[in-house]
């Protein structure tokens, strides 16, 4: 059954490889990133391949809180109803604490737990409405400790992200809502947002994250490390590790 999915930062990385995964499978594709002009060539590209599918392109910033409301309704009205929203658009910066760069962790936050809290917000404005409804949002595998150096504030704003969504979890069981929430974690999948990053350890190109990424989501379930092997177990024992021992090893 095709459904009409939603992807934020869609114009590369891991939201245009999703993109081209659930065209594939014969969804319905709407699709937002600062760059429409991306958007646009990739809507070509995908329709050239897939002309059975519809594929709606909006131009959206997501530290635009208003915008980020106006195109989520303007795609629901386009389409009549979304069925999937995946919170996927974030940024890869981030410095040291205390080393003068508060600029790039404050742009972090901003844009990976604060612009994401807006999109969960006009998501499930939409998903409350139609009463069903599939919320996805894109953590990291650096969230399940804090990180040192560089990562700190990066992983500081995907642990949030994931927080926020397991408690919106909790509260739709408490309600007993068709409305579900999956959180992804992915590990090191090769896109522009790492591209001059050394320390990569696993690390898988797009396609095969992007596929592992889709995989997870329509299994459903309310967590996901992407992709599963080797980041599943990693995950369960980087929780587990002393401070002392993360300290040598990041």
């Amino acid at each position: 059954m095709s459904r009409t999915i939603l992807i934020t930062g869609a114009s590369s990385g891991l939201g245009e490889g999703m993109a081209r995964e659930f065209a594939a499978k014969g969804n319905h594709l709407a699709l937002s990133a600062r760059r429409i002009e991306r958007l646009e060539a990739l809507r070509e590209e995908l329709k050239a391949k897939h002309p059975d599918i519809t594929i709606g392109v909006r131009a959206l910033d997501v530290n635009n809180h208003q915008q980020v409301s106006d195109v989520f309704r303007a795609f629901r009205d386009e389409f009549g109803q979304l069925d999937r929203i995946i919170v996927n658009a974030g940024i890869g910066k981030g410095q040291p604490l205390g080393t003068g760069r508060f600029d790039a962790n404050f742009q972090t936050a901003e844009t990976n737990f604060v612009a994401a809290l807006a999109q969960i917000e006009s998501a499930m404005e939409i998903f409350r409405a139609q009463n069903h409804g599939h919320l996805v949002a894109v953590s990291s595998v650096t969230a399940v400790r804090g990180m040192p150096g560089n990562v700190t504030t990066y992983a500081a704003t995907k642990a949030g992200l994931a927080a926020l969504c397991e408690g919106l979890r909790v509260e739709l069981k408490k309600r007993r809502s068709p409305i579900r929430v999956t959180t992804l974690y992915p590990g090191y999948i090769r896109t522009e947002i790492n591209e001059k990053v050394k320390n990569t350890p696993f690390i898988v190109d797009a396609q095969t994250g992007c596929r592992a990424m889709v995989r997870a989501i329509e299994s459903g379930k309310a967590e996901c490390f992407v992709p599963g092997w080797p980041w599943t177990p990693i995950g369960f024992i980087v929780r587990r590790l002393p401070e002392s021992v993360l300290a040598k090893l990041f």
